[in-house]
């Protein structure tokens, strides 16, 4: 009896040792797998890349306003129906073409006759009629010189008031791709630049980040935390900005 309760204790020390063991062993191994994600998730650098092109608008809008006064109100509407015949003319006589143009509704307001203190009175002065003209085009060059000649119309006898153009560019959404490629490029190689000194190199891409396009004109240091889209050159500048985090390997 006395040799059985030997072998058995001996069994269970030998039991104990094994699992002893086997946790150092286990601890071991999951220890040198939690390293590993430690460095996986530690040994990185985080850049920031940007890249900028010029490009010309494609397209532009131009609006204008015209404008008549009269104590008749009939008459008022007659004389802005004759400018409108006048800058229908001219325009076309520019090559305008006509589904580039677009008028909008008759605005008509009422002038009251001020008393000695600068207030209005009930009596009428006069009906002031006004319309709006918008040209959309592709033709930018040409619609950009219209807008400059015409204070032509007040020569013939149009009160025209003409707005500044607005200068637009159509492939925002391609040229995004190619600058988002461009600044993803320029941050890889600030980060190669960053730890050329050291025995490590850049690995894979372990987060990107795009930032907010700046539209420009083209001698202009301008940005903004929201973006910035310029509408008032025809020249521009296109700044793109992606922050990028990189592997060290």
């Amino acid at each position: 009896m006395e040799g059985v309760k030997i072998l058995r204790n001996s069994q269970i020390i030998i039991l104990g040792v094994c699992i002893a063991v086997a946790t150092i062993v286990s601890s071991m191994i999951l220890s040198k797998g939690f390293l590993k994600i430690m460095k996986f998730t530690s040994e990185k650098i985080h850049v920031t890349g940007s890249a900028t092109k010029e490009i010309k608008s494609d397209y532009i809008v131009w609006k204008g306003t015209f404008t008549r006064r009269n104590t008749d109100i009939k008459a008022a509407f007659s004389d802005l129906k004759n400018d409108l015949a006048a800058i229908k003319n001219y325009l076309d006589s520019k090559g305008v073409k006509s589904e580039e143009v677009v008028f909008s509704q008759v605005a008509t307001g009422t002038l009251y006759k001020k008393n000695e203190k600068g207030y209005d009175t009930n009596d009428i002065e006069a009906y002031r009629l006004s319309q709006n003209v918008e040209i959309k085009s592709n033709d930018v060059a040409r619609i950009d010189d219209v807008s400059r000649q015409s204070t032509e119309l007040i020569e013939r006898g149009v009160e025209f008031e003409s707005d500044a153009p607005e200068y637009f560019y159509t492939k925002l959404d391609e040229l995004k791709i190619e600058m988002l490629a461009m600044a993803t490029e320029n941050a890889k190689q600030r980060a190669e630049s960053m730890i050329k000194a050291t025995d490590n190199r850049i690995g894979s891409i372990r987060s990107a980040r795009m930032g907010v396009f700046q539209i420009t004109p083209i001698t202009s240091t301008e940005v903004s935390d929201w973006g910035y889209n310029d509408t008032s050159s025809f020249d521009k500048k296109v700044m793109a900005v992606v922050g990028v985090s990189f592997a060290i390997e």
